[in-house]
């Protein structure tokens, strides 16, 4: 089962009549509100500025396929000298009850251009006598909560100040009346690879255990996950990537069992996306080819991904559910 490429251009390009979106539009994440099957996304936007400073936009859709923005100014931002001053990206999104909940990453200080040769023309903002992540501008993730996605309270980080966490991402949903996370913590000398944590409050990750390692080949270097996991009649669906050793980003799928998210149901055995369009491998990630979505949802009877596709761009791709979760139950046999 392969995903299939909506365009081939991007959905959302950046916007050279707003400054802080002129340079990248992409890793955007998504809901769609089963009433009126409106579709949101939150995307991560940046300028041309060599600070880097990274904000969020926002663009709707009627149909999931087809978007227009709907704010000309970011809808969510840094917070100069806070712990998400320098930057906020790589949002996921989920709802419980009337309120959004927003994890994304963040650090202190601006991050520059990272994807410039021999090191970035903005230096770090280092604070040494400061602890972490303000001493060494570490990347964390943070939680805030909103109603419309336009004006927002923050929570606070909630991961370790000392350890980078990237990929956090909250289950839409309590399951035996805990919250449920994705996360993926970054170890010395280990491959890093896909947690589970539970907890009883949102704001701090508990009982953090492995969920998923890199296998060999396409995702040999790292895998994380991706998007918010979906409920489907045989278990929570999640898109991952992997990265291989030639730096590709790809994705594959997991299924995770209703109940008990500890439990790995399926894992597809090949990538079921990869970069191959030139928005996918001509953006600020020039030297590798990059898929990475934020966001996900299920429309008819298709499962969508929205994509940030090289760092730039956003595409969009979709695949018969039925189809992926047979392949799925397939994989558990193997």
């Amino acid at each position: 089962m392969k995903l299939t490429r909506f365009s081939s251009d991007p959905v959302l390009a950046p916007n050279c009549g707003n400054a802080w979106e002129s340079l990248i539009t992409t890793n955007p994440a998504a809901w769609r509100e089963p009433a009126t099957g409106k579709v949101s996304l939150l995307y991560r936007a940046a300028g041309g500025d060599p600070e880097h400073i990274v904000r969020l936009g926002l663009a709707e859709s009627t149909d999931g396929f087809h978007f227009k923005r709907v704010s000309p100014e970011p809808v969510f931002a840094p917070l100069p000298g806070n712990y998400d001053g320098g930057c906020i990206e790589d949002p996921r999104l989920v709802k419980f009850g009337d309120w959004f909940f927003l994890t994304y990453a963040c650090r202190p200080a601006p991050n520059g251009q990272y994807w410039m040769g021999a090191r970035r023309a903005f230096r770090f903002a280092l604070e040494p006598e400061l602890p972490a992540p303000f001493g060494n501008n570490g990347m964390m993730t943070a939680i805030a909560f909103s109603r419309d996605l336009r004006q927002w309270r923050r929570g606070g980080f909630i991961t370790h100040p000392e350890q980078e966490d990237h990929d956090v991402i909250l289950f839409p949903e309590k399951i035996n009346g805990r919250y449920w996370y994705l996360h993926r913590p970054l170890f010395d000398g280990q491959i890093p690879g896909i947690w589970l944590a539970d907890a009883d409050n949102p704001l701090r990750l508990n009982h953090s255990r492995v969920l998923a390692m890199p296998r060999e080949d396409w995702e040999a270097q790292k895998i994380g996950g991706n998007a918010p996991p979906l409920r489907t009649d045989r278990g929570w669906l999640v898109i991952y990537h992997g990265v291989g050793r030639d730096g590709y980003y790809r994705l594959g799928a997991l299924l995770l069992d209703s109940n008990d998210p500890d439990r790995v149901i399926g894992r597809t055995p090949e990538p079921i996306f990869e970069p191959e369009a030139w928005y996918e491998l001509e953006g600020c990630h020039n030297f590798k080819g990059v898929v990475f979505p934020c966001g996900n949802a299920i429309i008819g009877d298709r499962l969508v991904v929205y994509y940030g596709a090289a760092d730039r761009y956003i595409g969009i791709a979709y695949c018969p559910l039925a189809g992926l979760l047979d392949e799925l139950a397939r994989s558990c046999a193997k």
